[in-house]
């Protein structure tokens, strides 16, 4: 079978599972939506995080934004935002069809403008940073964000808000939701996978690569990192303002800007699966969701030290993630060809360069 026949039997397998999962399992699509979101998590951090090298913490920021101004859009198109979220629920909120899927609409539309804009205005202050500081720095962000938004009653503060309810059946909306987690996740990775094969792409990992020698070779480096952190956060933020209808509830700590929790699951689906590769991040992301859902299902109590366990043993023996092991071991499976001779004769030639000094000049 040749290397395009396979990929495409890939695809359409992919695509298929993707179409019939929720109609096979429908108990399950709740679950099913949040694997693909799991990957959008795994998909969108690796931008920046793998193929550029910037090891950002904060990236969900993007996340818990995207998910407010979603559901501020939605409600405001209708009803005044203030009264909405008052305490004392001064207000009846119904939402017909066309209101709903309107504002939901609108809404993914308004978030994904916001991610680019506070990522392009965050990246001219912690892109200043490098290595260990821009981690630090993009962390702070992210906490200070959940904390700001807790003390902004118009926004429901710290007691959160709840985003419109639904007009039709639940299984209806459970699909529809799912139809969107789905389809924004394929359009991110066709989206991803043209872009690594641009101009853009070689930019980036260059700057990965070696920031200084890029900036020397005549790159805009400032300008390509606030690129790919601007389209992290537009996709980021779509999957924000989808998650939020999918939970119905915002709360900023737990909800919007869970740091702890996805804000570290994204990094570490990715260090699973292959940092800097295309499809390593969807098989972190693919892996951690099931090991993740078994664990909270029916080792409840124990979820956090098998999951403590899991980023020990990637980190011990998968150093370079699960796709790029298996590349080292069967290369010939990803196309990759092995000169043999060539590497015998390199392999000759370092060993006659070593000098084996006498026991009396060694001593």
């Amino acid at each position: 079978m040749t290397p395009r026949r396979a990929s495409g039997l890939l695809y359409a397998g992919v695509l298929a599972a993707g179409i019939g999962a929720p109609l096979a399992f429908p108990d399950y699509t709740f679950q099913l939506a949040m694997l693909w979101m799991m990957i959008l998590f795994a998909l969108t951090w690796d931008i920046v995080g793998g193929q550029m090298g910037y090891n950002s913490l904060g990236n969900i920021v993007f996340f818990g934004a995207g998910m407010y101004v979603c559901a501020l859009t939605q409600i405001g198109l209708y009803y005044d935002i203030g009264e909405y979220t008052a305490a004392f629920g001064a207000i009846r909120v119904d939402f017909t069809m066309p209101q709903y899927l309107t504002g939901l609409a609108l809404g993914l539309c308004a978030a994904a403008v916001a991610g680019v804009l506070i990522a392009i205005a965050f990246g001219r202050i912690v892109f200043g940073l490098r290595g260990p500081y821009f981690a630090i720095g993009t962390l702070g962000v992210a906490l200070a964000a959940g904390e700001l938004v807790g003390t902004w009653d118009w926004v429901g503060g710290g007691g959160g808000i709840s985003l419109p309810v639904y007009p039709g059946e639940p299984q209806t909306r459970s699909l529809l939701l799912y139809a969107l987690a789905f389809v924004t996740a394929a359009a991110v990775f066709a989206f991803l996978r043209w872009l690594y094969s641009t101009r853009f792409g070689l930019a980036i990992n260059a700057i990965r690569d070696d920031e200084q020698k890029a900036e020397a070779m005549g790159l805009h480096t400032t300008r390509y990192k606030t690129a790919a952190w601007a389209i992290s956060g537009f996709f980021l933020a779509i999957t924000g303002g989808i998650f939020g209808n999918m939970t119905g509830f915002i709360e900023p700590l737990e909800v919007a800007f869970p740091t702890v929790t996805f804000g570290v699951f994204m990094v570490l689906m990715v260090l699973l699966g292959g940092k800097g590769t295309l499809w390593g991040p969807v098989i972190g992301a693919t892996i951690f969701h099931v090991i993740k859902e078994v664990t909270w299902t029916y080792l409840l109590g124990w979820q956090w030290i098998t999951l403590g366990a899991l980023i020990i043993v990637n980190v011990i023996f998968f150093q370079q993630g699960i796709l790029g092991w298996a590349r080292e071991r069967w290369p010939a499976r990803f196309g990759i060809r092995v000169d043999e001779p060539a590497a015998a004769a390199d392999e000759e030639s370092a060993r006659a360069s070593v000098t084996v000094l006498p026991r009396q000049e060694a001593a």
